[in-house]
């Protein structure tokens, strides 16, 4: 085992900054990318590494990655959260697991593996990558989507089923070798006594240890404790032959509750970001591309047997739980990859459970579906246009006269039309996101299907005839092009606008909308409120300064608005509105002392 240099940290480190953000920026996901720069670094890319760096060091350096993203993955399982969450978790994804599993296993046992290798192996190929397909979800912008919200559910109860498959591992690699009649009832005893350890000290010391800690009020000893009870754990859990990840992922469960769960967990991020990171890096070192040159047949067999069946079942599985075609298949291809963990797995039975050859199979193979991921959506998000082509490009909503017409079904606008409901006035609402639309009507919503900067939709929803318009489009730019729409071809038409911030209002006022709500506005002005009363403040006094600050505030905003392009002008406005607000406070101040007390109502 060689010694790694302060160059060989250097690159690895050079790696992280590069690969991650760029394989960001070109949608591929960072585990991929770092699955990328271990391929360009290790031996079959900018020379022989592998007489540079000894890979099975830092494979083992970066392993603890993995037992910090168990600690924090048990952090985050709240037992209410579970329970809000227990039926698609536990219905849904334990449908996929254990179906998927079966048959990988079926497939591993007709190619003549043994059946202890077939069922790791098709287990362990069940398992999705939550962090690929969390990223993709999130840029694609269907993490809120109904299949994106499925699809979370999935990751977490197969997130929940690698604990024990990483526990099994060791076991399994026993009844593989040594045999049953070589062991004894030591080791099994050890390991039980191991777990209760564990949970006692989880359950009534360790959240009493961070409380001294953190009454010290030293920052780099709260970081420590944090590192402390992950690598102590890990060390306890080595020593009763069980895996290290099993014990961080429990004593992470056991803190879930405790008052310094959030500190724990900002401090343990950075570290194991770095180490999972460093951990894929050393996989894509690790990987034998040349395996893709001599076996080509028999690797992408894997890689499309794994894809077809994996996404078969979660395709079946979404139309069961209600999904409609296209989510169904969205969430069958997003989720359809290998995952981390089961490059994990195969590392930890490599030369035990599983022969080192087929492990290198398998991790190419698991490398190679998530590198297909990407390509798979795009080719499904083309061929989806290509049938749109022949498809109305908007729902026609209903023929209505003297209606409000809502542009944007998010949070405003549906607080809007509960109203209008409530009073039995007529309204349309729009919006451009298919996904929000068929999500909201599942709760009985009246949303059509339609972009409100066309002027087709616009005319369809009888917008000549429409009383009001209310524009609470999220986007921005969105925004202000169906406002020019409106402002041009129905100058009649008056807009309430919902606004971002105070650009995006004068931006509008450019447009000639006069009734316009800043977003968070009202909200925060009555937080501030009682934040006044909490810290003794009076209610008379409170209301006051509530109402001085709104008055002078839009005052302001629209006494800035000839000089909205001027970002030095503004700024000097700004200081000076600051300047101006606390005199007028001071002057008020003078005339009539506030009376200070919460009991004056």
């Amino acid at each position: 085992m060689g010694a790694i240099t302060l160059i060989q940290v250097a690159l690895f480190l050079a790696a992280a900054a590069i690969a991650a953000p760029l394989a960001k920026r070109l949608k591929m996901g960072s585990v991929l990318g770092y699955l990328l720069a271990g391929v360009f670094i290790g031996p079959y890319g900018i020379g022989n590494v592998r007489s540079i760096y000894d890979v099975e060091t830092i494979l083992h350096i970066a392993e603890f990655g993995v037992v910090l993203l168990l600690f924090l993955i048990g952090l985050e399982l709240r037992p209410i959260r579970l329970w809000s969450m227990r039926t698609s978790i536990f219905g849904l994804g334990g449908a996929q697991f254990v179906l998927t599993g079966a048959l990988l296993t079926l497939a591993g046992y007709f190619a003549n593996f043994a059946l202890l290798p077939s069922l790791l192996i098709g287990f362990s190929l069940a398992l999705s990558s939550t962090a690929f397909a969390l990223q993709i979800l999130e840029e694609k912008g269907e993490l809120t989507a109904r299949h994106g919200r499925l699809s979370f559910s999935i990751l977490l109860f197969q997130d929940l089923a690698a604990i024990p498959l990483l526990a099994i591992v060791p076991l399994l690699a026993v009844f593989s070798g040594i045999g049953i009649a070589e062991t004894n009832i030591w080791p099994v005893l050890r390991a039980f006594g191991t777990i209760a350890l564990v949970v006692l000290i989880g359950r009534y010391m360790l959240d009493h240890l961070f409380k001294l800690v953190a009454a010290a009020n030293v920052k780099e000893a709260m970081t420590a404790s944090a590192l402390l009870t992950v690598v102590g754990v890990a060390l306890l859990m080595e020593w009763a032959g069980l895996s290290a990840a099993l014990g961080a992922f429990i004593a992470g469960a056991l803190l879930a509750d405790s008052s310094y769960r959030h500190e724990i967990q900002a401090d343990i991020e950075p570290f194991k970001g770095l180490l999972m990171g460093l951990f894929f890096t050393a996989i894509g070192m690790s990987l034998s591309i040349g395996l893709l040159v001599t076996f080509p047949l028999r690797v992408f067999s894997f890689v499309l047997g794994l894809l077809v069946i994996k996404a078969g079942v979660l395709y079946i599985l979404g139309r069961w739980w209600s999904l409609e075609a296209g989510p169904a298949r969205r969430l069958a291809l997003v989720l359809s990859q290998g995952g981390e963990f089961a490059l994990v797995i195969f590392g930890l039975a490599a030369g035990g459970v599983l022969e080192r050859g087929l492990v290198e199979i398998l991790s190419l193979s698991v490398t190679l579906s998530m590198a297909l991921t990407p390509l798979v959506l795009a080719i499904d998000e083309a061929i989806t246009r290509r049938i749109k082509v022949d498809e109305p490009e908007f729902e026609p909503p209903p023929e209505n006269t003297g209606h409000v017409i809502i542009a944007g079904f998010g949070r405003m606008g549906q607080i809007t039309a509960r109203i209008l409901q409530a009073k039995q006035i007529p309204f349309t609402a729009l919006d451009r996101s298919s996904a929000q639309v068929d999500f909201v009507r599942k709760f009985g919503n009246k949303i059509y299907y339609g972009d409100t900067s066309r002027l087709d939709v616009l005319l369809a929803a009888k917008a000549d005839q429409a009383s009001a318009f209310v524009l609470a489009v999220d986007d921005v730019e969105a925004s202000l092009k169906t406002a020019a729409i409106v402002r041009k071809h129905f100058p009649d038409l008056t807009i309430y606008a919902r606004a971002q911030d105070r650009q995006h209002v004068h931006r509008l006022l450019d447009l000639g909308v006069e009734y316009i709500h800043r977003e968070a506005f009202l909200s925060s002005l009555e937080l501030t409120r009682d934040v006044l009363f909490g810290i003794g403040m009076s209610y008379r006094d409170a209301d006051y300064t509530i109402e001085t600050f709104r008055e002078h505030d839009r005052q302001r905003l629209y006494d800035d608005y000839e000089h909205y392009t001027d970002e030095e002008k503004l700024r000097e406005r700004a200081l000076s509105g600051a300047r101006e607000l606390e005199e007028l406070f001071e002057r008020d101040a003078a005339e009539q002392p506030l009376i200070q007390g919460p009991d004056e109502k």
